[in-house]
């Protein structure tokens, strides 16, 4: 019943949360009486900022509209590819009048950005997808709210998630696709790749892959030892609810985006604390800059999804305590998941030097595993200085990662020579820092 009483208790606060923000409207606009008063301008602060605790946060816009190329505005739409149960596949579709601008365009290399399926939606990667816009033909995996999915359209589990990408992958083309995984699905994209290259079928011309947990036994952080130190039934007895009857989801075993949003907080208070009462001051002070960006960093934080239950237990057992996927005994629909397999797909792995998500070795681990892809087609990357936000998001993305990511896609636009495809290698990639 946790679920029903959140709900409850949600619709119980709503009127007290949307006077709070009328409140501070009134105490912070100088036209109104209101804001005459002594100490207007804490009443305003804290009315704002025990509406902005209280409100609901809905899914964030991309607001990607346009991007600067070469010092001209290009204007954006975004567009839905493909449209799944669980998952919609979008276009950043470019657009331009220019004529050797849109053939350019026109003839820049697709990259499919598979966007995690772990509590945030998917815009979390906004500055992601808006820097690769510059030179690339973009397409997005936006997860759909597992509470917003009809009970007739059954279960998702992790074999859900693969098919999907392979879907994807193959409704694209490989002939000029590149895959980048973020975090989370770094495990299931190489396993659909992996079980595509065993079948014999095409796969694209590079794997990137950011942050992932591909061995989640290397320098196991806070996030691992809480999937190890419990059996998996806790976490099903404990954390997984049902959707309530308002939602058309009604019925559906989840792991709530309430409950995935406690444990962001749990994981380092204070410093939410210190944010929080930053933002007060800063309102007080009218120091609009700051306040504005708190605003928009927890209009993304706060904003979480429900995952659906079997995808969540599936993801708890094969990648965070039983390591399938490292151990070579991860058997997908009656296929083995073999990286070795993968001969004609290009490998990037990248990790942050303070990464405390995944830590240091855990996507590394991708290299080891592909042993089939020539060692002078597999790099690994270190960013330094990164921690896991920062090797997709924000100054070190831009500057440093993704002309990286660029100048790779680039390099391995084509496939191998067919006779280097039978060569096997199990030299270990050279690392690399950057700062």
């Amino acid at each position: 019943m946790l679920y029903q009483l959140h709900e409850l208790t949600r619709n119980l606060l709503a009127p007290w949360v949307h006077q709070a923000q009328a409140n501070a409207k009134f105490f912070a606009n100088q036209g109104h009486w209101w804001s005459q008063m002594p100490g207007a301008d804490r009443l305003a602060a804290v009315n704002e900022l025990f509406h902005r605790i209280g409100k609901d946060y809905e899914k964030p816009e991309w607001g990607i509209n346009e991007i600067e190329v070469e010092g001209e505005r290009v204007p954006i739409v975004v567009h839905e590819e493909l449209s799944k149960p669980f998952c919609k596949l979008l276009r950043f579709k470019r657009h331009s009048n220019e004529a050797d601008q849109l053939h350019t365009m026109l003839n820049q290399p697709f990259v499919l950005v598979v966007a995690p399926l772990s509590g945030h939606h998917a815009t979390l990667l906004r500055d992601t997808v808006r820097t690769l816009l510059r030179d690339h033909r973009v397409y997005v995996t936006d997860w759909v709210d597992a509470r917003m999915v009809p009970g007739s359209e059954g279960e998702f589990g992790l074999d859900d998630y693969i098919a999907y990408i392979q879907e994807f992958i193959r409704h694209l083309g490989v002939e000029r696709l590149h895959v980048v995984s973020v975090c989370q699905p770094t495990v299931p994209v190489l396993a659909a790749v992996s079980l595509m290259a065993s079948r014999g079928e095409p796969t694209p011309r590079t794997l990137v892959m950011m942050g992932g947990p591909i061995d989640a036994r290397c320098s196991p952080t806070a996030v691992n030892n809480l999937a190890t130190q419990n059996p998996l039934s806790w976490f099903e007895n404990n954390v997984i609810h049902t959707v309530p009857a308002s939602y058309p989801g009604a019925g559906r075993r989840v792991y709530p985006g309430f409950l995935q949003h406690a444990g962001f907080l749990s994981m380092n208070p204070s410093r939410h604390f210190s944010s929080h009462w930053d933002f007060y001051t800063d309102l007080v002070k009218g120091d609009l800059e700051d306040a504005d960006a708190h605003r928009n960093f927890y209009d993304e934080y706060n904003a979480v999804l429900d995952m659906p239950a079997k995808y969540y237990l599936d993801t708890i057992s094969v990648v965070f305590q039983d390591f399938l996927l490292p151990r070579g005994e991860w058997v997908v629909n009656g296929e083995k998941v073999d990286p070795s397999a993968i001969r004609d797909t290009a490998l990037l792995s990248i990790e942050g030097e303070l990464d405390d998500i995944a830590g240091l070795g855990q996507t590394e681990a991708a290299q080891s595993l592909c042993t089939g892809i020539a060692a002078d087609r597999r790099e690994h990357f270190i960013v330094e200085g990164a921690g896991h936000y920062g090797i997709f998001s924000g100054r070190r993305w831009r500057e440093v990662v993704y002309p990286k990511v660029r100048d790779f896609f680039a390099a391995h636009a084509e496939a191998p020579a067919a006779k280097a495809t039978k060569k096997k290698s199990n030299v270990t990639p050279l690392r690399r820092k950057a700062g």
